[in-house]
């Protein structure tokens, strides 16, 4: 007989509702489902998958919980991992200290979708739409607590009507009062959606949720970006002192300029090129395909606009680019799956005016941080 989890931290009533929220209006579990759910062994991240482990038994799904050690975004996930992601659960859950970590198989050997290779199983069975999933990487207990609650049905909304406009747009202008004006090429790119709802096959993204997000044009976005809310170094985050600025010409970014955090973003940048370089000497990456990750580590991977009523600013990527009123872009890889990177750093940029154009023609998405009210 299946029984819940019995563990030396205490379940409270917060972390109780908002697992049984996660299960319930995000994911819709059904009875007899299966839910895989990986994590590692840190008390806020073992503590929120014991509840949700708990959540799923309360819906009469069938849960497995696995437990590797910590990964960062350059190591591999245990191979046990990825074979038990390769059982082909309903969902595939990820609640991480850092992150699920890479997949050696499929960077050594595509995994052939119906229109795209993949090199993750994970992404591979998500995208081919054989699982439905969410994943939090570096979540902690109490931003599960606050963030995961919320009106899924606004964000939903908020999401869509977004989404909508970004979709047939060719480029979009984003603007703020510390000096960025950057031109982002959205031309044959569709924005993507974190708005809680993985309630189908082929539907996932973070918990907590609350953005819309799209991979830039290849080679089509030049201007001058200012982080000044906080940033992804490859290991680990910080709340930003003194603005980076970061010069971008045809896609990459090719000057950064600040202080500190401007060296520390150089030096993460660095360390992607040098790891995917690092690939060829294992026999994992061919020359030329090691030489294409590096330079896709200056790539303009993202931009996202947050939307998430809870989430705040604590120097955590993972909520932080969900706070209401700012917009992201992200240094390397892309969602799209066409300028692979070994890194995918976040920048977060406070009251943005966001302006989408087609055929010359403006709407204005966000002005200085708010909403403009036909998206709200």
């Amino acid at each position: 007989m299946t029984t819940k989890f019995e563990t030396t931290v205490k379940l409270d009533s917060r972390i109780k509702r908002a697992a049984s929220i996660a299960m319930k209006d995000v994911m819709a579990l059904k009875p007899k489902e299966r839910v895989l759910i990986i994590t590692n062994p840190d008390e806020d991240v073992l503590t929120i998958s014991h509840a949700l482990y708990d959540a799923v038994l309360s819906s009469k799904g069938t849960p497995t919980l696995v437990v590797q050690p910590t990964k960062s975004q350059h190591d591999f996930a245990e191979d046990s991992v990825i074979k038990a992601i390769r059982s082909n659960p309903d969902i595939v859950i990820s609640i991480s200290h850092k992150k699920l970590g890479k997949d050696r198989f499929g960077l050594k050997k595509l995994y052939s979708g119906t229109e795209k290779d993949y090199d993750h199983i994970f992404r591979y069975l998500l995208e081919e739409k054989k699982i439905r999933s969410f994943w939090s990487p570096s979540v902690s207990l109490e931003m599960f607590k606050r963030t995961v609650p919320i009106n899924y049905q606004d964000l939903r909304r908020r999401v869509a009507k977004l989404k909508r406009v970004l979709d047939v747009s060719e480029y979009l202008k984003a603007e703020t009062a510390a000096g960025m004006d950057v031109k982002i090429g959205l031309e044959g790119r569709k924005a993507r959606r974190d708005d809680g709802d993985f309630r189908k096959p082929g539907l996932g993204g973070n918990l907590p949720s609350g953005e819309v997000y799209v991979s830039p044009e290849l080679g089509n976005s030049e201007g001058t970006i200012v982080f000044d809310g906080s940033m992804a170094t490859g290991n680990g985050e910080l709340i930003i002192q003194d603005p980076v600025e970061v010069e971008v010409d045809g896609g990459f970014a090719t000057k950064m300029k600040g202080k500190k955090e401007a060296r520390v973003l150089r030096k993460a940048v660095k360390k992607g090129e040098q790891a995917a370089m690092s690939m060829v000497e294992t026999g994992e990456f061919t020359k030329v395909k090691a030489t294409q990750y590096a330079r896709n580590a200056s790539n303009l991977g993202e931009f996202g606009i947050g939307l998430n009523p809870k989430a705040k600013i604590v120097g955590n990527i993972l909520e932080d680019e969900k706070v209401f009123g700012t917009c992201h872009i992200a240094l390397g890889s892309n969602y799209d799956e066409d300028a692979k990177a070994m890194i995918h750093l976040d920048g977060i940029i406070y009251k943005p005016t966001i302006t989408a154009y087609k055929g010359g023609k403006p709407t204005i998405l966000m002005k200085r941080g708010k909403l403009e009210k036909r998206f709200l």
